[in-house]
Protein backbone atom coordinates (compact mmCIF):
# COMPACT_ATOMS: atom_id res chain seq x y z
CA UNK A 1 0.00 0.00 0.00
CA UNK A 2 1.31 3.37 -1.09
CA UNK A 3 0.57 6.75 -0.02
CA UNK A 4 1.83 8.47 -3.06
CA UNK A 5 0.15 10.63 -5.56
CA UNK A 6 0.40 8.62 -8.68
CA UNK A 7 -0.87 5.23 -6.79
CA UNK A 8 -4.18 6.79 -6.46
CA UNK A 9 -4.96 7.25 -10.27
CA UNK A 10 -4.13 3.61 -10.68
CA UNK A 11 -7.67 2.22 -9.45
CA UNK A 12 -8.38 -1.43 -10.15
CA UNK A 13 -12.28 -0.52 -10.32
CA UNK A 14 -13.60 0.60 -13.63
CA UNK A 15 -14.79 4.14 -13.47
CA UNK A 16 -18.46 4.56 -13.69
CA UNK A 17 -19.95 5.23 -16.92
CA UNK A 18 -21.92 8.07 -17.46
CA UNK A 19 -24.74 5.96 -19.16
CA UNK A 20 -25.24 3.89 -16.00
CA UNK A 21 -26.18 7.22 -13.93
CA UNK A 22 -28.29 8.46 -16.71
CA UNK A 23 -30.69 5.15 -16.19
CA UNK A 24 -31.17 5.58 -12.57
CA UNK A 25 -34.62 7.28 -11.33
CA UNK A 26 -34.72 10.44 -9.51
CA UNK A 27 -34.08 9.69 -6.00
CA UNK A 28 -37.78 11.15 -4.94
CA UNK A 29 -38.98 8.95 -7.79
CA UNK A 30 -37.23 5.89 -6.29
CA UNK A 31 -38.25 6.75 -2.65
CA UNK A 32 -42.39 6.77 -3.60
CA UNK A 33 -42.70 10.37 -3.39
CA UNK A 34 -44.50 12.25 -5.42
CA UNK A 35 -44.22 15.99 -4.26
CA UNK A 36 -47.41 16.67 -7.34
CA UNK A 37 -49.51 14.94 -5.39
CA UNK A 38 -48.43 15.77 -1.83
CA UNK A 39 -49.03 19.60 -3.34
CA UNK A 40 -52.73 18.07 -4.16
CA UNK A 41 -53.46 16.80 -0.86
CA UNK A 42 -52.40 20.07 1.25
CA UNK A 43 -54.37 22.48 -0.99
CA UNK A 44 -57.41 20.45 -0.67
CA UNK A 45 -57.20 20.74 2.95
CA UNK A 46 -57.07 24.84 2.62
CA UNK A 47 -60.94 25.44 2.45
CA UNK A 48 -63.05 24.73 5.47
CA UNK A 49 -66.35 25.14 4.17
CA UNK A 50 -65.93 22.46 1.07
CA UNK A 51 -64.40 19.77 1.10
CA UNK A 52 -62.08 18.55 -1.84
CA UNK A 53 -61.12 15.29 -2.41
CA UNK A 54 -61.18 15.16 -6.25
CA UNK A 55 -60.69 11.54 -7.74
CA UNK A 56 -60.54 10.28 -4.51
CA UNK A 57 -56.63 11.69 -3.44
CA UNK A 58 -56.43 11.00 -0.36
CA UNK A 59 -57.36 7.17 -1.03
CA UNK A 60 -53.84 6.58 -1.71
CA UNK A 61 -52.22 7.45 1.66
CA UNK A 62 -48.60 8.61 2.38
CA UNK A 63 -46.84 9.79 5.27
CA UNK A 64 -44.07 12.39 3.61
CA UNK A 65 -46.98 15.27 3.79
CA UNK A 66 -47.80 14.66 7.12
CA UNK A 67 -43.76 14.20 8.76
CA UNK A 68 -43.31 17.62 6.63
CA UNK A 69 -46.34 19.07 8.24
CA UNK A 70 -45.52 17.95 11.25
CA UNK A 71 -41.96 18.91 11.63
CA UNK A 72 -43.01 22.40 10.20
CA UNK A 73 -45.56 22.50 13.15
CA UNK A 74 -42.43 21.57 15.43
CA UNK A 75 -40.37 24.07 14.16
CA UNK A 76 -42.95 27.11 14.58
CA UNK A 77 -42.83 25.62 17.74
CA UNK A 78 -39.38 26.01 18.22
CA UNK A 79 -39.45 29.30 17.10
CA UNK A 80 -42.08 30.34 20.42
CA UNK A 81 -39.61 28.81 22.74
CA UNK A 82 -41.17 25.10 22.74
CA UNK A 83 -39.27 21.70 22.52
CA UNK A 84 -42.54 19.92 21.41
CA UNK A 85 -41.22 17.62 18.58
CA UNK A 86 -41.29 14.26 20.46
CA UNK A 87 -44.80 15.43 22.46
CA UNK A 88 -46.03 15.87 18.84
CA UNK A 89 -45.05 12.48 17.06
CA UNK A 90 -46.14 10.89 20.20
CA UNK A 91 -49.49 12.60 20.32
CA UNK A 92 -49.91 11.86 16.86
CA UNK A 93 -49.34 8.17 17.45
CA UNK A 94 -51.62 7.86 20.19
CA UNK A 95 -54.66 9.36 18.15
CA UNK A 96 -53.87 7.97 15.36
CA UNK A 97 -54.43 4.57 17.18
CA UNK A 98 -57.20 6.58 19.08
CA UNK A 99 -59.41 7.20 15.74
CA UNK A 100 -58.40 3.93 13.86
CA UNK A 101 -60.05 1.92 16.78
CA UNK A 102 -62.94 4.46 17.38
CA UNK A 103 -64.05 4.42 13.53
CA UNK A 104 -63.65 0.76 13.18
CA UNK A 105 -65.80 -0.03 16.14
CA UNK A 106 -68.37 2.29 15.27
CA UNK A 107 -68.45 0.69 11.64
CA UNK A 108 -68.40 -3.16 12.30
CA UNK A 109 -67.54 -5.16 9.36
CA UNK A 110 -68.25 -2.31 7.36
CA UNK A 111 -64.87 -0.74 8.37
CA UNK A 112 -62.08 -0.45 6.01
CA UNK A 113 -60.32 2.39 7.43
CA UNK A 114 -56.41 1.03 7.92
CA UNK A 115 -53.87 2.73 10.45
CA UNK A 116 -51.46 3.79 7.64
CA UNK A 117 -54.40 6.01 5.89
CA UNK A 118 -55.35 6.96 9.34
CA UNK A 119 -51.92 8.65 10.08
CA UNK A 120 -51.87 10.44 6.66
CA UNK A 121 -55.63 11.76 6.82
CA UNK A 122 -54.72 13.24 10.79
CA UNK A 123 -51.22 14.57 9.32
CA UNK A 124 -52.36 16.45 6.35
CA UNK A 125 -55.24 17.77 8.64
CA UNK A 126 -53.03 19.35 10.94
CA UNK A 127 -52.39 22.16 8.48
CA UNK A 128 -54.36 24.45 10.14
CA UNK A 129 -52.49 24.02 12.88
CA UNK A 130 -49.74 24.82 11.41
CA UNK A 131 -50.75 28.07 10.53
CA UNK A 132 -52.10 28.47 14.07
CA UNK A 133 -48.56 27.86 15.29
CA UNK A 134 -47.05 29.97 12.74
CA UNK A 135 -49.79 32.64 13.71
CA UNK A 136 -49.11 32.07 17.79
CA UNK A 137 -45.55 33.84 17.14
CA UNK A 138 -46.74 37.07 16.68
CA UNK A 139 -50.39 36.81 19.10
CA UNK A 140 -49.83 37.23 22.86
CA UNK A 141 -48.96 33.98 24.64
CA UNK A 142 -52.55 33.16 26.63
CA UNK A 143 -54.57 36.24 25.14
CA UNK A 144 -58.31 35.92 23.87
CA UNK A 145 -57.01 36.32 20.16
CA UNK A 146 -55.33 33.03 20.27
CA UNK A 147 -57.85 31.14 21.80
CA UNK A 148 -60.26 32.39 19.68
CA UNK A 149 -58.16 31.53 16.63
CA UNK A 150 -57.23 28.08 18.18
CA UNK A 151 -61.41 27.64 18.38
CA UNK A 152 -61.54 28.33 14.66
CA UNK A 153 -58.68 26.48 13.54
CA UNK A 154 -59.61 23.08 15.96
CA UNK A 155 -62.97 23.83 14.12
CA UNK A 156 -61.73 23.56 10.66
CA UNK A 157 -59.23 20.64 11.43
CA UNK A 158 -62.14 19.05 12.44
CA UNK A 159 -64.24 19.09 10.31
CA UNK A 160 -61.92 18.86 6.90
CA UNK A 161 -61.04 15.12 8.82
CA UNK A 162 -64.28 14.24 9.75
CA UNK A 163 -65.27 14.91 5.79
CA UNK A 164 -62.15 13.28 4.49
CA UNK A 165 -62.29 10.08 7.43
CA UNK A 166 -66.09 9.49 6.13
CA UNK A 167 -65.25 9.98 2.04
CA UNK A 168 -62.20 7.72 2.50
CA UNK A 169 -63.67 5.36 4.39
CA UNK A 170 -67.00 5.19 2.31
CA UNK A 171 -68.51 5.20 5.77
CA UNK A 172 -71.28 8.29 7.16
CA UNK A 173 -73.55 6.51 9.66
CA UNK A 174 -72.33 8.41 12.96
CA UNK A 175 -70.41 11.45 11.76
CA UNK A 176 -70.97 13.35 15.12
CA UNK A 177 -69.10 10.42 17.33
CA UNK A 178 -66.31 10.84 14.72
CA UNK A 179 -66.17 14.49 14.68
CA UNK A 180 -65.70 14.35 18.43
CA UNK A 181 -62.85 12.08 18.51
CA UNK A 182 -60.90 14.66 15.65
CA UNK A 183 -62.23 17.27 18.03
CA UNK A 184 -60.64 15.81 20.96
CA UNK A 185 -57.59 15.42 19.19
CA UNK A 186 -56.65 18.98 17.35
CA UNK A 187 -57.71 20.26 20.99
CA UNK A 188 -54.68 18.79 22.14
CA UNK A 189 -52.82 20.10 19.76
CA UNK A 190 -53.93 23.17 19.93
CA UNK A 191 -53.43 23.37 23.70
CA UNK A 192 -49.76 23.03 22.31
CA UNK A 193 -50.19 26.39 20.90
CA UNK A 194 -51.75 28.25 23.38
CA UNK A 195 -49.91 27.42 26.47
Amino acid sequence: MSFEVGAATTSSFPPPGASALEEEPPLLEELGINTKQIWQKTTSILNPVRVWNPNNLHDDADLSGPVLLLMSFGLFQLLAGKIHFGIILGWVTVSALFLYVVFNMLAGRNGTLDLYRCVSLIGYCMLPMVTLSALSLFLPQGGLAIAAAALLVVAWSTRVCTKLLGQVARWDEHPRLVAYVCFLIYSLFSLLVVF
